[in-house]
C-alpha cells in the first residue's frame, strides 16, 4: 500500500497503483483552461516536429553546411523525443504529471530559443535535442485529463489532444514556406517559442497535481537498455537512405537495436518497477492500438512527404503541379481541418459505442485515400479529395488508440501506457518517412527528378499500410469485451461507462 499523496483539490488522498483514485472535479472554466493549456503544448511540440522540414535546405544555406548535414536537425529531434518519452511519462506517473509537465515544458522552451539564436548547426542540434524533451507531453497530458477532468469529457478531450500531433504536423508543413519566404528560418522557433510560453505559464498556475501516483524507482538499467535499442533503430532508419541499407553501419544499428529491445522485454519482465510494464502490451486493447499507431505513423509522415513533392515538381514532367513551397503546403490546410473535425467528432462516438468503430472507420478512410492518388493523381481534386480522407483517418484513429489505451490500463499506468504508444508513432513515422524517401530517390528520370512511377508506388503502399490499420482494429475488442478485460486489469475510473453500456 502507497503513501496517501497531497493534492491542491482535494487534499489527502490515498493513491492505488492499480487504479485510479476518484477525484474532486473542479468547475467547467478550469477545466476549460486544462485542456487549452494542454493544446497548446501538443501543438507547439508537433509543430516543431515537422516545421523545420520544408527549410533543411535553406538552414543549411545560411548555416554553410550540407542538406545532408543539415537533416541532423530533423534527427536528434526524432532521437530525443524517443528516448526521453518513456521516461518522462513514467516520472509523470511517478512523481506527479504536473511536475514533470512543467519541466518537459521549461526544456522545450530552452531548447526553442537556443535553436531560434543557433549561429552554427551544432548549437542548433543542442536547441533540438532538449525541444525532443517534448515528445513526453501527449502521455503526460493525456494522464492529466484522466486523472483531473469530468469523466464525461475526457473521451472527447483525448481525441482532440491526439488528433492535434497530426494537426500540429500539418501546420508545420504549411506554415514552413510562409515564414522562411517572410521572415527568416529563425522565425520557424520564436513563432512557436511563443506558444510554448503560453502553455508553460498555464501548467504552473493553472493546472493541478494530480493525486494519483505509482510509487517506486526509476528503472535505470531498463532506461538504458531502451534508449540504446532505441537510437540504434532509428539511427539506422533515419540514415539508411544515406548510408545505404547494406551498409555496415545500417545494418549493425539495425541488428544492435533489435536485440536491445529484446533484452529491453526480458529485463522488464524481471525487475520489480518497470519503466514500462510489458505485461500492459498482453491486453489486447492495447496490442492492436499499437499496431494501429504504427500504421498511421506512417502514413501521416508518408502524405506528408509524398503530397508537397508531387506538388512541387514542374508541369512540364507531364504529371508535377508546379507549386510553390507555399502554394503546396496549403493543399494540407483541407488536412489540417479535416483532422480537427474527426478527432473531436471520433472521441463523440468513443464516449457512447467505445474506440473500436472509430479505428476502423479512420482505417478505411486513410486506405481510400492513398487508393485514389494510386489509381491516379493528375487532378488537384485528387490530392485534395485524398488529403480530406487521410485528414479524417488520421484524427479518428489517433483518437481512439489514445482512448483504447487509456480504458484498458489503470489510471496510474496511463503515462507509460502512452508513452509507450507515441514512440511506436514515432517509430512509424521514422519508418514511412524513410520508405517514401527511398522510393523517390531510388526512382528517379535522367534528370533526378522522381518519376511518376515513384508516386504511385508509395500511394500503394500507404494504401497497404492503412490496411493493417483496418485489421488490427478489426481484431480490437469490442466494447462489452474492453470494459470486461479493464476491470479484470484494475481499471475503476469509467464505471459510468459500464453503466451505460448495454447488456
Amino acid at each position: 500500500m502507497s503513501a496517501p499523496a497531497q493534492s491542491p483539490a482535494s487534499g489527502s488522498v490515498p493513491t492505488h497503483p492499480g487504479s485510479a483514485t476518484p477525484v474532486a472535479k473542479g468547475p467547467r472554466t478550469r477545466s476549460t483552461a486544462i485542456i487549452l493549456f494542454l493544446s497548446l503544448g501538443g501543438l507547439s511540440f508537433a509543430v516543431l516536429q515537422s516545421l523545420v522540414a520544408p527549410a533543411l535546405g535553406t538552414i543549411g544555406d545560411d548555416l554553410g553546411v550540407a542538406t545532408a548535414d543539415a537533416s541532423w536537425v530533423l534527427t536528434a529531434y526524432l532521437l530525443s523525443a524517443a528516448v526521453l518519452t518513456p521516461i518522462l511519462g513514467r516520472l509523470g506517473d511517478m512523481v506527479g504529471k504536473r511536475k514533470v509537465i512543467i519541466v518537459v515544458l521549461a526544456l522545450l522552451l530552452i531548447g526553442t530559443v537556443i535553436a531560434a539564436l543557433a549561429p552554427n548547426l551544432g548549437v542548433l542540434i543542442v536547441g533540438r535535442i532538449l525541444q525532443g524533451a517534448a515528445g513526453a507531453v501527449l502521455p503526460l497530458s493525456i494522464g492529466i485529463v484522466r486523472d483531473e477532468l469530468p469523466r464525461e469529457r475526457v473521451s472527447v478531450t483525448i481525441g482532440l489532444l491526439s488528433a492535434i500531433f497530426g494537426i500540429g504536423a500539418g501546420v508545420g508543413i504549411v506554415a514552413a514556406g510562409p515564414i522562411v519566404e517572410a521572415l527568416s528560418w529563425h522565425w520557424l522557433f520564436w513563432l512557436p517559442a511563443v506558444l510554448v510560453a503560453i502553455a508553460l505559464l498555464g501548467a504552473i498556475f493553472g493546472i493541478p497535481e494530480s493525486p494519483v501516483r505509482t510509487p517506486g524507482r526509476l528503472d535505470v538499467l531498463g532506461t538504458g537498455i531502451l534508449s540504446v535499442g532505441l537510437v540504434a533503430v532509428l539511427l539506422a532508419i533515419s540514415e539508411g537512405e544515406k548510408w545505404g541499407w547494406g551498409d555496415g553501419k545500417t545494418i549493425g544499428l539495425l541488428v544492435l537495436g533489435g536485440v536491445a529491445l529484446v533484452v529491453f522485454v526480458f529485463v522488464e519482465l524481471r525487475v520489480k518497477n518497470p519503466l514500462i510494464d510489458m505485461r500492459l502490451f498482453k491486453h489486447r486493447g492495447v496490442w492492436t492500438a499499437h499496431i494501429v499507431a504504427l500504421a498511421f505513423g506512417f502514413a501521416m509522415f508518408g502524405t506528408f512527404i509524398l503530397v508537397p513533392t508531387l506538388l512541387q515538381l514542374p508541369t512540364v514532367l507531364g504529371y508535377g503541379f508546379g507549386k510553390s513551397v507555399t502554394e503546396a503546403g496549403l493543399f494540407l490546410l483541407p488536412t489540417v481541418v479535416a483532422m480537427v473535425i474527426s478527432g473531436v467528432v471520433a472521441g463523440i462516438l468513443i464516449r457512447r459505442i467505445g474506440p473500436k468503430i472509430p479505428m476502423i472507420v479512420g482505417g478505411i478512410a486513410v486506405t481510400v485515400a492513398f487508393l485514389i492518388p494510386a489509381l491516379g493523381h493528375s487532378e488537384a481534386w485528387q490530392i485534395v479529395v485524398s488529403g480530406v480522407l487521410t485528414g479524417i483517418g488520421i484524427g479518428m484513429a489517433l483518437a481512439a488508440t489514445s482512448n483504447a489505451i487509456v480504458e484498458s490500463v489503470p489510471a496510474a499506468q496511463t503515462g507509460e501506457a502512452i508513452s509507450a504508444n507515441t514512440v511506436i508513432r514515432t517509430v512509424g513515422s521514422s519508418i514511412g518517412t524513410a520508405v517514401i524517401a527511398a522510393l523517390i530517390s531510388s526512382n528517379v528520370t535522367a534528370q533526378g527528378a522522381p518519376t511518376d512511377d515513384a508516386f504511385t508506388i508509395g500511394f500503394w503502399v500507404s494504401a497497404g499500410v492503412g490496411v493493417l490499420a483496418i485489421l488490427a482494429a478489426l481484431v480490437a475488442p469490442s466494447l462489452r469485451a474492453r470494459r470486461r478485460d479493464a476491470a479484470a486489469a484494475g481499471v475503476d475510473d469509467f464505471d459510468e461507462l459500464d453503466a451505460s453500456t448495454p447488456s
